[in-house]
């Protein structure tokens, strides 16, 4: 096993909470990683959104390996690429799509089940295993359930209907289970408690703090695409603003350094 893929593993099984802020490019990453991450993961929306594709399963492979090789070119600690559904509705097609992930860098993905069936997921996480165990890389795969996010059911129901998922995920080779939207205490508790591996949850507005997430069981948090979606308001807001007043000082103020951007690339 490479030293990445060990590392990253590793932070897994940590008493300490994994807190990973979620990055969209190479600039993004290695600012991250400078203010102290141990280990970057990628936002599919934010990654989407900057090459200037729609999020959700549409971003050519070709593409998003292209910023793979670019991050892991500049960074130094594990990296977990997001490939949504796989790009493909197709399990035997997983291979051709996540060979240049691997190839590129990563040590670690998501794999998301969407509306999709949770026996699709499935096949494909089986794929996704089988690939990366032909090119020696121990991947640490977070399946991605949309349970909560999607709202399926009643929250008795979603509770053991993600149970349910994460059981068939981990027999199907999944290392951790990542599930957006869950945030009552009893219900991540119950779930951290039953799925049998790490549980990852992503930010939210009403989501308990990290020292109470790591008490209640959780192994793993992510930023999702907030921090990108934050950016782009900001951006907004000062072009309006610099395009309707053409004062400099409107985007100037607060501005990093260029020698401390720079520095990040020495």
């Amino acid at each position: 096993m490479s030293k990445l893929a060990k590392t990253f593993r590793d932070l897994h099984s940590s008493t300490s909470l994994l807190v990973l802020p979620n990055a969209w490019d190479a600039g993004s990453a290695r600012l991250f990683e400078n203010t102290g991450a141990k280990a970057i993961a990628t936002t599919s929306a934010g990654v989407a959104w900057a090459l200037g594709y729609l999020d959700g399963n549409v971003l050519p492979v070709e593409k998003l390996a292209a910023v793979v090789a670019s991050i892991t070119n500049v960074i130094e600690v594990p990296l977990s690429v997001d490939i949504e559904a796989g790009y493909t509705a197709e399990p035997k097609k997983i291979a051709d799509k996540l060979k240049p992930i691997i190839e590129a860098g990563a040590v670690g993905i998501n794999i998301e089940d969407g509306e999709g069936s949770p026996d699709l997921l499935v096949l494909k996480i089986e794929q996704a295993r089988k690939t990366a165990d032909s090119a020696g890389v121990k991947l640490f795969i977070n399946a991605r359930t949309d349970v909560y996010l999607n709202g399926l059911g009643t929250p008795e129901s979603q509770r053991d209907e993600t149970i349910s998922r994460g059981a068939l995920y981990r027999a199907a080779g999944a290392d951790g289970i990542f599930v957006p939207g869950l945030c009552e205490s009893a219900a991540i508790k119950a779930i951290a408690s039953e799925v049998k591996m790490p549980l990852n949850v992503m930010a939210w507005s009403d989501l308990p703090s990290a020292t109470e997430l790591s008490k209640l069981g959780v192994r793993r948090l992510s930023s999702g695409a907030a921090i990108a979606q934050v950016l782009w308001n900001h951006a907004e807001e000062l072009a309006k603003s610099f395009l309707q007043t053409g004062d400099s000082a409107i985007v100037l103020k607060n501005a990093m350094g260029y020698s401390k951007l720079q520095s990040l690339f020495e």
